[in-house]
């Protein structure tokens, strides 16, 4: 069974740390991306989920908004918890980073 709770950390060096789910799936945490390593200048920022139920499904479906301090963006994840033969438990997911636009005009550019 796939448990989020714990320390994550990606390919690219960004690292994780997720509370123990609640009844209802929800954690908090907090995040620090793999290019702030040597930079004090980025602080580590919050992240708030909600996973599925893991009695449902064994490799659940999780979500995550990460809350960026310091700055005018917020990223959602959207994911899937795997357990491999080896019982090692990796995370999948995709990501959408929205930062403020000064207009209309530059919505276009505002998400990655």
């Amino acid at each position: 069974q796939c448990l989020l709770s714990g320390s994550w950390q990606s390919d690219t060096g960004c690292r994780m740390l997720m509370s123990i789910l609640g009844k209802d799936g929800s954690f908090s945490g907090s995040y620090l991306p793999g290019f702030a390593a040597g930079d004090s200048e980025i602080l580590t920022s919050p992240l708030e989920g909600s996973q599925q139920d893991a009695g449902l499904v064994p490799q659940p479906i999780f979500s995550f908004t990460v809350r960026w301090r310091l700055q005018a963006r917020t990223t959602v994840f959207l994911g899937q918890c795997y357990v491999g033969t080896n019982g090692e438990e990796t995370l999948h997911t995709l990501w959408l980073l929205r930062e403020a636009a000064e207009s209309p005009a530059e919505d276009w550019k505002a998400t990655r």
